[in-house]
């Protein structure tokens, strides 16, 4: 399934102030020239905050690891637990369909 960045992007992205300092906590848990293996938890956190990822928070969290932005944007459209469009606020609901979990039925 091809994944794509939603057409209307907001103009910039910014982390609020605690969500910079976990993302900087995040980032000191990596050795030096590691860091860019906090991107899942850095994009995770961007998506929480915004309640979707949009391209300037991956690039944003590309800047802060010092990474591509095409890098973090694989990464970005890889997992399904990113979402690259506007969610619902009330609910969302996510079905599982990876091989592992059409085989666990």
């Amino acid at each position: 399934m091809l994944r794509r960045l939603h057409p209307e992007q907001p103009e910039s992205f910014a982390f609020t102030d605690a969500n910079l300092a976990w993302a900087k906590a995040q980032i000191t848990k990596y050795p030096d020239g590691r860091q860019a293996s906090a991107i899942i938890p850095l994009l995770w956190r961007a998506q929480e905050q915004e309640g979707w990822l949009s391209r300037p928070a991956i690039e944003y969290v590309a800047d802060m690891l010092g990474m591509a932005y095409i890098r973090a944007l694989e990464v970005a459209t890889f997992y399904f637990m990113f979402q690259l469009q506007p969610v619902g606020t009330v609910a969302h609901i996510q079905v599982c369909g990876t091989t592992s979990c059409m085989i666990c039925g």
